[in-house]
């Protein structure tokens, strides 16, 4: 193969020295620019048949076994299910509250602001109080006075009764008369009475007094259960009631409290797929904000009526594992697995 390739080359040799003598014209141009191209195709070919000659043949690359070691998903993980339906909401709380004052007031301080951790039964805010205070230490004279009128009223029954056991020995002894003694009786059992009224009358204070109580106590203002503050809706100098009053100058409320604890998934299921989801039912969550993290998650209900304007029916669904990248009205899409269902 080797002669052969150097006898073609041998004929393929150009004399330059004819060439030079030889007058150049377009038609020969060409034909030398062709029979340069054909010896440059020959003079490749024959280099690939002597590199082809050299190289000895490899053999053949065999297939790599899979690790039987590996880590496979196992038959009940997420991976290995169906999704049977996709659906998309939004992470809601089931507990959540907007705290207001049970009066009307002056804010004389917030104690909170957003983001703040609280626990319940901590102060939030403290509306003014005066007035209140002076209503409870009215009511508390108010016990005392009539606490006094008692034990005056006590002390003339005890003399009426004195005064009838020794009307009585005298009528024994005919030195007293009979109207005496009926008047004394009289005397006493009114008394009586006046007792039982000034004892009744002391109760009615007290209950008073402890109203009055409430009412200073409803001036602080104090978290319904433990959770994050997630909006700080008033500051002091406004004035807050439980209702809406005054116009835009009165807040009805504090802050809003969100027990992180309690939150859900809610998505809204068209009703011509609804077949598909069962309470106890596995889900796949993703956040729009965290679309590549898996969040397990499983159905707690299918809330029984039907949006007739959307066709759709709210499903409710539990999050399996808390954490705190999950926040409330964040965006997610789920994914109803199909397989055994989980008891609730």
């Amino acid at each position: 193969m080797s002669r052969n390739t150097s006898e073609l080359l041998g004929q393929l040799k150009i004399d330059r020295d004819a060439a030079q003598e030889i007058p150049s014209s377009p038609r020969k141009t060409l034909l030398a620019a062709s029979i340069g191209t054909i010896a440059g195709l020959v003079i490749g070919f024959a280099a690939g048949n002597l590199l082809t000659e050299e190289q000895p043949p490899e053999s053949p690359v065999q297939a790599r076994p899979e690790n039987s070691t590996a880590s496979a998903p196992t038959h009940n993980s997420p991976a290995r299910m169906e999704t049977v339906l996709n659906a998309s909401g939004y992470i809601t709380a089931r507990r959540m509250a907007t705290v207001s004052a049970e009066v009307m007031g002056l804010i004389s301080s917030v104690d909170v602001e957003e983001g703040m951790q609280v626990s319940e039964g901590q102060v939030l805010a403290r509306l003014d109080d005066v007035k209140a205070r002076v209503s409870l230490d009215f009511a508390l004279a108010q016990i005392e006075v009539l606490q006094a009128q008692e034990a005056s009223i006590s002390a003339k029954l005890k003399e009426a009764e004195r005064q009838y056991q020794r009307f009585a020995g005298l009528r024994d002894k005919n030195y007293s008369s009979k109207a005496q003694l009926t008047q004394s009786q009289a005397s006493a059992e009114g008394l009586r009475a006046d007792l039982r009224s000034a004892r009744a009358n002391i109760e009615v204070a007290k209950l008073e007094a402890e109203r009055q109580r409430e009412r200073l106590e409803d001036h602080t203002i104090r978290a319904p259960f433990t959770g994050i503050v997630t909006q700080k809706n008033a500051q002091p100098g406004e004035i807050v009631a439980p209702s809406s009053a005054g116009g835009g100058f009165t807040r009805t409320g504090i802050c809003t409290i969100v027990d992180m604890n309690s939150l859900e998934i809610e998505v809204d299921v068209n009703e011509a797929f609804i077949g598909r989801v069962s309470a106890g039912q596995r889900v796949n969550a993703n956040l729009d904000a965290y679309p590549e993290w898996n969040i397990p998650a499983t159905v707690i209900a299918i809330i029984p009526t039907a949006d007739r304007a959307k066709a759709t029916v709210r499903v409710r669904i539990g999050i399996d594992d808390k954490d705190p990248r999950i926040l409330p009205d964040m965006g997610v899409k789920v994914g109803f697995l199909a397989g055994e269902e989980l008891a609730i």
